[in-house]
Protein backbone atom coordinates (compact mmCIF):
# COMPACT_ATOMS: atom_id res chain seq x y z
CA UNK A 1 0.00 0.00 0.00
CA UNK A 2 1.38 3.44 -0.80
CA UNK A 3 -0.03 7.15 -0.08
CA UNK A 4 -1.46 8.56 -3.25
CA UNK A 5 -2.49 12.23 -4.16
CA UNK A 6 -5.05 12.64 -6.86
CA UNK A 7 -6.88 15.69 -8.20
CA UNK A 8 -10.99 16.46 -8.59
CA UNK A 9 -11.46 19.42 -10.32
CA UNK A 10 -8.91 22.35 -8.45
CA UNK A 11 -9.20 20.27 -5.45
CA UNK A 12 -6.52 17.61 -4.27
CA UNK A 13 -7.13 14.17 -2.15
CA UNK A 14 -4.96 12.07 -0.18
CA UNK A 15 -5.72 8.14 -0.67
CA UNK A 16 -4.32 5.18 0.56
CA UNK A 17 -4.48 2.82 -2.12
CA UNK A 18 -3.00 -0.62 -2.45
CA UNK A 19 -1.94 -2.52 -5.53
CA UNK A 20 -2.78 -6.06 -6.87
CA UNK A 21 -3.75 -8.33 -9.96
CA UNK A 22 -7.15 -9.37 -11.11
CA UNK A 23 -7.34 -13.18 -12.00
CA UNK A 24 -5.47 -12.74 -14.69
CA UNK A 25 -2.51 -11.32 -13.85
CA UNK A 26 -2.94 -7.80 -14.59
CA UNK A 27 -1.72 -5.27 -12.43
CA UNK A 28 -4.39 -3.24 -10.93
CA UNK A 29 -4.81 -0.44 -8.07
CA UNK A 30 -7.95 -0.17 -5.50
CA UNK A 31 -8.47 2.61 -3.16
CA UNK A 32 -8.56 1.26 0.87
CA UNK A 33 -9.44 4.87 2.17
CA UNK A 34 -9.49 8.72 1.49
CA UNK A 35 -7.67 10.40 4.03
CA UNK A 36 -9.18 13.71 3.36
CA UNK A 37 -8.65 16.98 1.34
CA UNK A 38 -4.92 17.76 1.04
CA UNK A 39 -5.07 21.36 1.88
CA UNK A 40 -7.24 21.39 4.89
CA UNK A 41 -5.49 18.11 6.87
CA UNK A 42 -2.43 20.36 8.27
CA UNK A 43 -1.97 18.35 11.74
CA UNK A 44 -4.20 15.38 10.97
CA UNK A 45 -1.93 13.81 8.91
CA UNK A 46 1.17 14.08 11.31
CA UNK A 47 -1.52 12.09 13.81
CA UNK A 48 -1.82 9.51 10.89
CA UNK A 49 2.03 8.99 10.73
CA UNK A 50 2.74 9.02 14.21
CA UNK A 51 0.24 6.26 14.47
CA UNK A 52 1.24 4.05 11.77
CA UNK A 53 4.97 4.37 13.59
CA UNK A 54 3.63 2.86 16.55
CA UNK A 55 1.70 0.13 15.15
CA UNK A 56 4.48 -0.89 13.09
CA UNK A 57 7.32 -0.87 16.02
CA UNK A 58 8.84 2.57 14.01
CA UNK A 59 10.38 5.73 15.85
CA UNK A 60 9.59 8.87 14.62
CA UNK A 61 11.82 10.96 12.52
CA UNK A 62 14.09 14.04 13.99
CA UNK A 63 12.58 17.27 13.15
CA UNK A 64 15.03 19.68 12.50
CA UNK A 65 15.93 21.97 15.51
CA UNK A 66 14.66 25.62 14.24
CA UNK A 67 15.32 28.61 17.10
CA UNK A 68 14.48 32.52 16.54
CA UNK A 69 17.01 35.57 17.67
CA UNK A 70 14.87 38.71 18.63
CA UNK A 71 14.41 41.16 16.15
CA UNK A 72 16.86 44.55 15.81
CA UNK A 73 15.97 47.39 14.88
CA UNK A 74 18.13 48.12 11.00
CA UNK A 75 16.54 51.07 9.22
CA UNK A 76 17.15 53.68 11.14
CA UNK A 77 20.91 53.25 11.80
CA UNK A 78 21.28 51.99 7.92
CA UNK A 79 20.07 55.09 6.80
CA UNK A 80 22.54 56.84 9.14
CA UNK A 81 25.73 54.49 8.02
CA UNK A 82 25.22 55.22 4.92
CA UNK A 83 25.22 58.99 5.21
CA UNK A 84 28.15 58.83 7.84
CA UNK A 85 29.85 56.91 4.95
CA UNK A 86 28.75 58.86 2.15
CA UNK A 87 30.21 62.27 3.44
CA UNK A 88 33.25 60.37 4.51
CA UNK A 89 33.12 60.83 7.92
CA UNK A 90 34.63 56.82 7.96
CA UNK A 91 37.82 59.07 7.02
CA UNK A 92 37.73 59.93 10.44
CA UNK A 93 39.84 56.55 11.68
CA UNK A 94 42.35 58.18 9.68
CA UNK A 95 43.27 60.82 13.03
CA UNK A 96 43.09 58.07 15.27
CA UNK A 97 46.10 56.19 13.65
CA UNK A 98 48.67 57.49 16.34
CA UNK A 99 46.76 57.25 19.17
CA UNK A 100 47.53 54.08 21.87
CA UNK A 101 44.05 52.42 21.59
CA UNK A 102 43.63 49.22 19.87
CA UNK A 103 40.10 49.73 19.86
CA UNK A 104 38.08 51.16 16.69
CA UNK A 105 37.58 55.11 17.76
CA UNK A 106 35.73 55.90 14.70
CA UNK A 107 33.56 53.34 14.71
CA UNK A 108 32.83 53.36 18.48
CA UNK A 109 32.20 57.17 18.14
CA UNK A 110 29.93 56.68 15.06
CA UNK A 111 27.68 54.37 17.36
CA UNK A 112 27.34 56.98 19.94
CA UNK A 113 26.61 59.78 17.03
CA UNK A 114 23.76 57.17 16.07
CA UNK A 115 22.18 56.70 19.81
CA UNK A 116 22.30 60.79 19.56
CA UNK A 117 19.91 60.77 16.77
CA UNK A 118 17.54 57.69 17.29
CA UNK A 119 17.78 57.06 21.20
CA UNK A 120 19.47 59.83 22.97
CA UNK A 121 20.97 58.29 26.03
CA UNK A 122 23.94 58.06 28.65
CA UNK A 123 27.24 56.05 27.68
CA UNK A 124 25.68 53.42 29.80
CA UNK A 125 22.46 53.50 28.31
CA UNK A 126 24.42 52.99 24.56
CA UNK A 127 24.90 49.71 25.67
CA UNK A 128 21.31 49.16 26.46
CA UNK A 129 20.51 50.64 22.68
CA UNK A 130 23.24 47.99 21.01
CA UNK A 131 20.81 45.56 22.34
CA UNK A 132 18.05 46.52 20.69
CA UNK A 133 19.59 47.42 17.34
CA UNK A 134 22.00 46.12 14.39
CA UNK A 135 24.94 47.94 13.41
CA UNK A 136 26.03 47.86 9.69
CA UNK A 137 29.85 48.04 9.20
CA UNK A 138 31.16 47.10 12.46
CA UNK A 139 31.21 43.56 12.29
CA UNK A 140 34.80 42.98 13.89
CA UNK A 141 33.98 44.31 17.33
CA UNK A 142 32.30 41.62 19.18
CA UNK A 143 31.58 43.49 22.57
CA UNK A 144 31.17 46.91 23.45
CA UNK A 145 31.35 47.79 27.07
CA UNK A 146 31.40 51.18 28.94
CA UNK A 147 35.10 51.78 29.37
CA UNK A 148 35.31 51.16 25.31
CA UNK A 149 32.70 54.50 25.11
CA UNK A 150 34.98 56.44 27.41
CA UNK A 151 38.46 55.68 25.69
CA UNK A 152 36.92 56.60 22.87
CA UNK A 153 35.77 59.85 23.88
CA UNK A 154 39.62 60.68 25.56
CA UNK A 155 40.68 59.80 22.05
CA UNK A 156 38.29 62.05 20.26
CA UNK A 157 39.48 64.78 22.67
CA UNK A 158 42.83 64.02 22.29
CA UNK A 159 42.76 63.95 18.82
CA UNK A 160 40.74 66.75 18.38
CA UNK A 161 42.54 69.68 16.47
CA UNK A 162 42.74 66.27 13.72
CA UNK A 163 39.27 65.39 14.28
CA UNK A 164 38.20 69.04 13.43
CA UNK A 165 40.71 69.55 10.65
CA UNK A 166 38.99 66.01 9.11
CA UNK A 167 35.61 67.29 9.51
CA UNK A 168 36.41 70.76 7.95
CA UNK A 169 38.15 68.64 5.30
CA UNK A 170 35.03 66.74 4.74
CA UNK A 171 31.93 69.95 4.84
CA UNK A 172 34.34 72.05 2.40
CA UNK A 173 32.37 70.45 -0.44
CA UNK A 174 29.08 71.47 1.00
CA UNK A 175 29.87 75.45 1.13
CA UNK A 176 29.70 78.13 -1.31
CA UNK A 177 33.47 79.20 -1.82
CA UNK A 178 32.27 82.19 -3.75
CA UNK A 179 29.63 83.25 -1.09
CA UNK A 180 28.95 82.37 2.64
CA UNK A 181 26.59 83.64 4.93
CA UNK A 182 27.71 82.56 8.34
CA UNK A 183 25.24 82.83 11.31
CA UNK A 184 27.10 82.43 15.21
CA UNK A 185 25.02 82.66 18.26
CA UNK A 186 25.53 80.93 21.01
CA UNK A 187 23.52 78.57 23.92
CA UNK A 188 23.84 77.19 27.14
CA UNK A 189 23.75 73.69 28.20
CA UNK A 190 22.92 72.83 31.77
CA UNK A 191 25.39 70.89 33.45
CA UNK A 192 24.89 68.33 36.79
CA UNK A 193 27.56 67.64 39.39
CA UNK A 194 28.99 69.42 42.34
CA UNK A 195 32.48 68.69 42.21
CA UNK A 196 35.68 71.16 41.31
CA UNK A 197 37.91 69.97 38.71
CA UNK A 198 40.94 71.58 36.85
CA UNK A 199 40.29 73.78 34.20
CA UNK A 200 36.66 73.50 35.30
CA UNK A 201 34.37 74.17 32.07
CA UNK A 202 30.87 74.23 34.33
CA UNK A 203 30.53 77.91 35.57
CA UNK A 204 27.25 79.67 36.97
CA UNK A 205 26.15 81.77 34.95
CA UNK A 206 22.50 83.08 33.43
CA UNK A 207 20.88 80.36 31.65
CA UNK A 208 19.25 81.12 28.21
CA UNK A 209 16.33 78.86 29.48
CA UNK A 210 16.21 81.54 32.10
CA UNK A 211 17.71 81.66 35.76
CA UNK A 212 20.97 80.96 36.80
CA UNK A 213 22.41 77.58 36.63
CA UNK A 214 25.93 75.70 36.49
CA UNK A 215 26.19 75.48 32.57
CA UNK A 216 28.73 75.27 29.84
CA UNK A 217 28.37 77.05 27.01
CA UNK A 218 28.46 76.36 23.32
CA UNK A 219 29.30 78.80 20.35
CA UNK A 220 28.30 77.93 17.08
CA UNK A 221 28.56 78.73 13.14
CA UNK A 222 26.68 77.75 10.74
CA UNK A 223 25.81 78.12 6.83
CA UNK A 224 22.41 80.09 5.74
CA UNK A 225 21.62 76.08 4.56
CA UNK A 226 21.86 75.50 8.32
CA UNK A 227 24.91 73.57 7.86
CA UNK A 228 26.88 73.54 10.76
CA UNK A 229 30.28 74.42 10.32
CA UNK A 230 32.48 74.73 13.71
CA UNK A 231 31.25 74.82 17.67
CA UNK A 232 33.83 75.82 20.64
CA UNK A 233 32.90 74.73 23.94
CA UNK A 234 32.84 78.07 26.98
CA UNK A 235 33.11 78.14 30.49
CA UNK A 236 29.43 78.96 31.82
CA UNK A 237 30.11 82.13 32.96
CA UNK A 238 31.99 83.02 29.63
CA UNK A 239 30.43 86.53 28.10
CA UNK A 240 28.93 86.58 24.87
CA UNK A 241 30.82 89.54 23.04
CA UNK A 242 34.34 87.69 24.23
CA UNK A 243 33.56 84.63 22.06
CA UNK A 244 32.92 86.03 18.65
CA UNK A 245 36.58 87.19 17.32
CA UNK A 246 38.05 83.89 18.34
CA UNK A 247 35.60 81.47 16.72
CA UNK A 248 35.52 83.93 13.55
CA UNK A 249 39.43 83.59 12.92
CA UNK A 250 38.79 79.65 13.26
CA UNK A 251 36.58 79.83 10.56
CA UNK A 252 38.71 82.05 7.83
CA UNK A 253 41.72 79.68 8.91
CA UNK A 254 39.89 76.88 8.64
CA UNK A 255 37.64 77.37 4.99
CA UNK A 256 39.22 79.71 2.62
CA UNK A 257 36.05 81.15 1.22
CA UNK A 258 36.35 84.16 -1.34
CA UNK A 259 33.81 86.19 0.71
CA UNK A 260 32.02 85.85 4.56
CA UNK A 261 29.48 87.91 5.90
CA UNK A 262 28.82 87.19 9.70
CA UNK A 263 25.23 87.58 11.13
CA UNK A 264 24.81 87.46 14.80
CA UNK A 265 22.58 88.22 17.38
CA UNK A 266 22.07 91.21 19.41
CA UNK A 267 24.29 89.75 22.84
CA UNK A 268 27.61 89.74 20.51
CA UNK A 269 27.36 93.78 19.23
CA UNK A 270 30.30 95.70 21.31
CA UNK A 271 32.35 98.58 20.31
CA UNK A 272 35.60 95.65 20.72
CA UNK A 273 33.86 93.36 18.65
CA UNK A 274 33.30 96.34 15.58
CA UNK A 275 37.07 97.45 16.04
CA UNK A 276 37.95 93.27 15.60
CA UNK A 277 35.99 93.08 13.06
CA UNK A 278 37.03 96.33 10.70
CA UNK A 279 40.34 94.27 11.28
CA UNK A 280 39.55 90.82 10.43
CA UNK A 281 40.33 89.73 6.55
CA UNK A 282 40.48 86.66 4.87
CA UNK A 283 43.18 84.50 3.26
CA UNK A 284 43.06 86.80 -0.06
CA UNK A 285 42.88 89.71 1.66
CA UNK A 286 39.14 90.54 1.70
CA UNK A 287 37.48 92.25 4.73
CA UNK A 288 35.22 90.01 7.06
CA UNK A 289 31.73 91.98 6.73
CA UNK A 290 28.94 91.51 9.35
CA UNK A 291 25.46 91.71 10.15
CA UNK A 292 24.97 92.58 13.77
CA UNK A 293 21.83 93.13 15.82
CA UNK A 294 21.64 96.13 18.34
CA UNK A 295 20.77 95.08 21.64
CA UNK A 296 17.90 96.66 23.59
CA UNK A 297 20.04 97.77 26.34
CA UNK A 298 21.79 100.23 23.51
CA UNK A 299 19.13 101.36 22.07
CA UNK A 300 19.28 104.70 24.36
CA UNK A 301 22.46 105.57 22.57
CA UNK A 302 20.26 105.46 19.13
CA UNK A 303 17.58 107.65 20.05
CA UNK A 304 18.97 110.99 18.40
CA UNK A 305 18.78 109.10 15.23
CA UNK A 306 15.31 107.22 15.54
CA UNK A 307 13.39 110.46 16.72
CA UNK A 308 13.54 112.10 13.52
CA UNK A 309 12.96 108.98 11.63
CA UNK A 310 9.93 108.07 13.76
CA UNK A 311 8.30 111.97 13.54
CA UNK A 312 8.80 111.73 9.23
CA UNK A 313 9.19 107.72 7.92
CA UNK A 314 7.45 105.51 10.74
CA UNK A 315 4.29 107.61 12.25
CA UNK A 316 2.24 107.36 9.37
CA UNK A 317 3.05 103.89 7.98
CA UNK A 318 0.50 101.46 8.22
CA UNK A 319 3.09 98.28 6.96
CA UNK A 320 6.35 97.26 7.61
CA UNK A 321 9.04 100.09 6.97
CA UNK A 322 12.84 99.63 6.01
CA UNK A 323 15.20 102.29 5.52
CA UNK A 324 18.81 103.26 6.76
CA UNK A 325 21.15 105.82 7.98
CA UNK A 326 24.77 105.84 9.51
CA UNK A 327 26.01 105.26 12.71
CA UNK A 328 30.10 105.64 13.54
CA UNK A 329 30.59 104.84 9.89
CA UNK A 330 28.88 102.32 9.43
CA UNK A 331 25.30 101.78 7.79
CA UNK A 332 22.08 101.22 10.20
CA UNK A 333 19.78 99.66 9.03
CA UNK A 334 16.09 100.37 10.79
CA UNK A 335 12.92 97.93 10.22
CA UNK A 336 9.53 98.89 11.83
CA UNK A 337 6.38 97.26 12.32
CA UNK A 338 3.48 99.17 12.98
CA UNK A 339 1.61 96.57 14.24
CA UNK A 340 4.00 94.87 16.12
CA UNK A 341 4.83 97.90 17.57
CA UNK A 342 1.24 98.64 18.96
CA UNK A 343 0.95 95.13 20.31
CA UNK A 344 4.09 95.84 22.32
CA UNK A 345 3.35 99.38 23.82
CA UNK A 346 0.16 98.03 24.47
CA UNK A 347 1.26 95.24 26.71
CA UNK A 348 3.76 97.80 28.22
CA UNK A 349 1.03 100.27 29.24
CA UNK A 350 -0.86 97.15 30.56
CA UNK A 351 1.84 96.26 32.77
CA UNK A 352 1.99 99.75 33.74
CA UNK A 353 -1.47 100.40 34.68
CA UNK A 354 -1.37 96.96 36.95
CA UNK A 355 1.79 98.00 38.58
CA UNK A 356 0.37 101.42 39.19
CA UNK A 357 -3.48 100.06 40.55
CA UNK A 358 -1.09 97.76 42.98
CA UNK A 359 0.85 100.98 44.41
CA UNK A 360 -2.56 102.47 44.86
CA UNK A 361 -3.81 99.39 46.83
CA UNK A 362 -0.48 99.73 48.43
CA UNK A 363 -0.53 103.37 49.66
CA UNK A 364 -4.41 103.17 50.67
CA UNK A 365 -3.84 100.30 52.91
CA UNK A 366 -0.53 102.61 54.98
CA UNK A 367 -2.73 105.41 54.83
CA UNK A 368 -5.79 103.78 56.99
CA UNK A 369 -3.39 102.27 58.91
CA UNK A 370 -1.69 105.90 59.99
CA UNK A 371 -5.01 106.53 60.62
CA UNK A 372 -5.45 104.00 62.45
CA UNK A 373 -8.34 102.44 60.79
CA UNK A 374 -8.39 98.48 61.02
CA UNK A 375 -7.59 96.80 57.57
CA UNK A 376 -7.56 93.33 56.69
CA UNK A 377 -4.43 90.89 57.07
CA UNK A 378 -1.08 91.70 58.41
CA UNK A 379 0.51 95.10 59.04
CA UNK A 380 1.81 96.70 56.04
CA UNK A 381 5.11 98.62 56.61
CA UNK A 382 6.69 101.41 53.83
CA UNK A 383 9.58 99.15 53.60
CA UNK A 384 6.99 95.75 53.10
CA UNK A 385 5.59 98.14 50.35
CA UNK A 386 8.39 99.03 48.53
CA UNK A 387 9.45 95.46 48.44
CA UNK A 388 6.58 94.08 46.78
CA UNK A 389 6.22 96.45 44.38
CA UNK A 390 9.90 95.86 43.43
CA UNK A 391 8.99 92.23 43.10
CA UNK A 392 6.40 93.61 40.74
CA UNK A 393 8.17 95.97 38.86
CA UNK A 394 11.21 93.18 38.58
CA UNK A 395 9.25 90.56 36.86
CA UNK A 396 7.48 93.07 34.73
CA UNK A 397 10.76 93.70 32.97
CA UNK A 398 10.15 97.52 34.34
CA UNK A 399 13.15 98.64 36.12
CA UNK A 400 14.18 101.27 33.99
CA UNK A 401 10.21 102.83 33.58
CA UNK A 402 9.03 102.70 37.10
CA UNK A 403 11.30 104.32 39.47
CA UNK A 404 11.35 103.12 43.32
CA UNK A 405 12.91 104.74 45.79
CA UNK A 406 14.90 101.45 47.41
CA UNK A 407 16.61 103.96 50.29
CA UNK A 408 13.78 106.39 51.66
CA UNK A 409 12.04 105.34 54.74
CA UNK A 410 8.42 106.25 53.26
CA UNK A 411 7.03 103.95 50.54
CA UNK A 412 7.43 105.77 47.36
CA UNK A 413 8.05 105.48 43.21
CA UNK A 414 7.74 107.20 40.10
CA UNK A 415 7.33 106.82 36.22
CA UNK A 416 10.30 107.86 34.62
CA UNK A 417 8.39 109.27 31.54
CA UNK A 418 12.04 109.74 29.53
CA UNK A 419 12.18 106.14 29.62
CA UNK A 420 8.70 105.59 28.88
CA UNK A 421 8.98 107.61 25.82
CA UNK A 422 12.41 106.06 24.79
CA UNK A 423 10.79 102.62 24.98
CA UNK A 424 7.80 103.58 23.08
CA UNK A 425 10.05 104.61 20.62
CA UNK A 426 11.73 101.53 19.98
CA UNK A 427 8.39 99.20 19.64
CA UNK A 428 8.36 96.82 16.88
CA UNK A 429 11.90 98.11 15.25
CA UNK A 430 14.67 96.19 14.39
CA UNK A 431 18.25 97.82 14.54
CA UNK A 432 21.10 96.06 12.27
CA UNK A 433 24.52 97.68 12.07
CA UNK A 434 26.40 96.63 8.85
CA UNK A 435 29.38 97.12 6.75
CA UNK A 436 28.11 95.07 4.08
CA UNK A 437 27.80 97.40 0.88
CA UNK A 438 26.11 95.34 -1.63
CA UNK A 439 23.18 94.52 -0.33
CA UNK A 440 19.66 96.36 -0.15
CA UNK A 441 18.22 96.94 3.44
CA UNK A 442 15.39 94.81 2.65
CA UNK A 443 18.09 92.18 2.01
CA UNK A 444 20.25 92.56 5.30
CA UNK A 445 16.44 92.34 7.23
CA UNK A 446 16.31 89.41 5.46
CA UNK A 447 19.45 87.75 6.03
CA UNK A 448 19.30 88.78 9.96
CA UNK A 449 15.78 87.10 10.34
CA UNK A 450 17.65 84.11 8.82
CA UNK A 451 19.27 83.50 12.27
CA UNK A 452 16.15 81.62 13.11
CA UNK A 453 17.63 79.16 11.65
CA UNK A 454 20.74 78.55 13.74
CA UNK A 455 18.03 78.91 16.52
CA UNK A 456 16.33 75.63 14.89
CA UNK A 457 19.35 73.96 14.78
CA UNK A 458 20.05 74.70 19.00
CA UNK A 459 16.74 73.10 19.39
CA UNK A 460 17.88 70.08 17.47
CA UNK A 461 20.55 69.90 19.35
CA UNK A 462 18.97 70.20 22.83
CA UNK A 463 15.37 68.28 22.10
CA UNK A 464 16.19 65.93 19.29
CA UNK A 465 19.93 65.28 19.86
CA UNK A 466 19.28 66.31 24.06
CA UNK A 467 23.06 67.30 24.33
CA UNK A 468 22.28 68.29 27.58
CA UNK A 469 22.00 67.67 30.49
CA UNK A 470 25.98 66.81 30.54
CA UNK A 471 26.89 64.62 33.38
CA UNK A 472 30.45 64.36 33.06
CA UNK A 473 32.94 65.91 35.16
CA UNK A 474 35.86 66.09 33.35
CA UNK A 475 36.18 68.99 30.55
CA UNK A 476 37.96 66.69 28.19
CA UNK A 477 34.84 64.48 28.41
CA UNK A 478 32.60 67.49 28.03
CA UNK A 479 33.96 68.59 24.47
CA UNK A 480 33.88 64.93 23.85
CA UNK A 481 30.19 64.75 24.26
CA UNK A 482 30.12 68.51 22.44
CA UNK A 483 31.70 66.84 19.94
CA UNK A 484 29.74 64.26 19.40
CA UNK A 485 26.42 65.76 19.47
CA UNK A 486 28.19 68.48 16.56
CA UNK A 487 28.62 65.49 14.45
CA UNK A 488 25.09 64.22 14.97
CA UNK A 489 23.52 67.15 14.19
CA UNK A 490 25.77 67.68 11.04
CA UNK A 491 23.80 64.38 9.86
CA UNK A 492 20.26 65.80 10.67
CA UNK A 493 20.90 68.80 8.96
CA UNK A 494 21.88 66.92 5.92
CA UNK A 495 19.13 64.55 6.21
CA UNK A 496 16.85 67.71 6.40
CA UNK A 497 18.87 69.47 3.59
CA UNK A 498 17.93 66.25 1.28
CA UNK A 499 14.69 65.58 2.09
CA UNK A 500 13.34 69.26 1.75
CA UNK A 501 15.08 69.34 -1.72
CA UNK A 502 13.45 65.76 -2.67
CA UNK A 503 9.91 67.48 -1.27
CA UNK A 504 9.48 64.85 1.12
CA UNK A 505 7.18 66.10 3.98
CA UNK A 506 9.05 64.53 6.68
CA UNK A 507 11.55 65.86 8.92
CA UNK A 508 14.82 64.08 9.76
CA UNK A 509 13.21 62.31 13.34
CA UNK A 510 9.79 61.49 11.51
CA UNK A 511 12.03 59.65 8.54
CA UNK A 512 14.55 57.64 11.25
CA UNK A 513 11.08 56.81 13.14
CA UNK A 514 9.25 55.76 10.08
CA UNK A 515 12.78 52.94 9.08
CA UNK A 516 12.80 52.04 12.79
CA UNK A 517 10.50 49.51 12.27
CA UNK A 518 12.50 47.90 9.68
CA UNK A 519 13.64 44.62 11.64
CA UNK A 520 16.83 42.18 10.86
CA UNK A 521 15.94 38.90 11.73
CA UNK A 522 17.78 35.69 12.37
CA UNK A 523 16.81 31.83 12.50
CA UNK A 524 18.91 28.77 12.91
CA UNK A 525 16.93 25.59 11.18
CA UNK A 526 19.06 22.76 11.67
CA UNK A 527 22.26 24.17 11.99
CA UNK A 528 22.34 26.87 9.02
CA UNK A 529 21.63 30.26 9.85
CA UNK A 530 19.17 32.17 7.53
CA UNK A 531 19.37 36.27 7.69
CA UNK A 532 16.64 38.68 6.92
CA UNK A 533 14.78 42.04 6.40
CA UNK A 534 11.54 42.90 7.12
CA UNK A 535 9.44 43.77 3.99
CA UNK A 536 9.22 47.74 3.13
CA UNK A 537 6.76 50.10 2.99
CA UNK A 538 6.36 52.37 0.44
CA UNK A 539 6.93 55.14 2.56
CA UNK A 540 10.13 53.85 3.36
CA UNK A 541 11.05 53.30 0.59
CA UNK A 542 10.71 56.66 -0.84
CA UNK A 543 12.82 57.74 2.33
CA UNK A 544 15.36 55.87 1.39
CA UNK A 545 15.14 57.35 -2.01
CA UNK A 546 14.99 60.94 -0.88
CA UNK A 547 18.76 60.56 0.95
CA UNK A 548 19.78 59.48 -1.74
CA UNK A 549 21.28 55.99 0.07
CA UNK A 550 20.33 52.17 -0.76
CA UNK A 551 18.19 50.15 0.59
CA UNK A 552 18.97 47.85 3.76
CA UNK A 553 20.95 44.28 2.90
CA UNK A 554 22.26 42.45 5.60
CA UNK A 555 25.49 39.97 5.94
CA UNK A 556 26.32 38.25 8.95
CA UNK A 557 30.03 39.30 8.61
CA UNK A 558 29.03 43.43 9.33
CA UNK A 559 26.72 43.52 12.02
CA UNK A 560 26.86 43.46 15.85
CA UNK A 561 24.33 41.52 16.60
Amino acid sequence: MYVKVTKSGPRKYVQLVEAYRDENGRPKQRTIATLGRLDKLGDELESVVEGLCRITGRSLPDKPAVSFESSRALGDVWALTQLWNALGFEQLRKAFRGTRHSIQIEALIRIMVMNRLTSPDSKLGVLRWLETVCVPGVGSIKKVDHQHLLRAMDALNTQRDAVNDKVTELLRPLIDQELSVVFYDMTTIRAEGLTEQDEELRQYGRSKDGGIRRQVMLGMVQTAEGLPLYHEVFEGNTAEVKTLQPTLKTIIERFPVKRIVVVADRGLLSVDNLDELKQMTLLNGQPVEFILAVPGRRYSDFEPILEPLQRTVFDSADAEVITETQWQEQRLIVAHDPVRAADETAARDARINAIEEEAQRLTEKLIRQDEGKTTRGRKLSDGGATARLYKEVSESSLAKIVRIDLKSELFSYDIDEKALKRARLMDGKLLLVTNVQDLSPTEVVKHYKSLADIERGFKALKSDIEIGPVYHRLPERIRAHAMICFIALVLHRVMRMRLKAAGSEHSPMRALEQLRSIQYHQATLGGSTVTGVSSMSREQLDIFKALSIENPSVGTDNLIV
